[in-house]
């Protein structure tokens, strides 16, 4: 846990306990309340990054469909294909 060895945890708990007494139950029920608010409020920044990636891959395709669907105006210098010939 946290790259913690059995020593040092029981040494924080004993810390806490000096440092809150009879307090620490409502100490910790503030701590994890707090920590669920930070982990939602972060849920919400990624998701909201996420809505922004989405939304701009999906207008990056739309323009690439439209560049793609729009006739080539110029007309090639050279044809595409050789042009044919009948046997002799």
């Amino acid at each position: 846990m946290f790259g913690l060895s059995i020593p040092e945890v029981m040494a924080i708990g004993v810390i806490a306990v000096v440092l809150f007494g009879g307090n620490l139950p409502e100490v910790a029920r503030k701590f994890g309340s707090s920590y669920r608010e930070l982990r939602r409020a972060l849920n919400d920044v990624q998701q909201q990054f996420r809505t922004a990636e989405y939304e701009a891959n999906k207008v990056l395709s739309m323009d690439e469909k439209k560049k793609s669907s729009e006739p080539d105006l110029e007309e090639p210098d050279e044809p595409s294909a050789p042009k044919f010939k009948p046997p002799t």
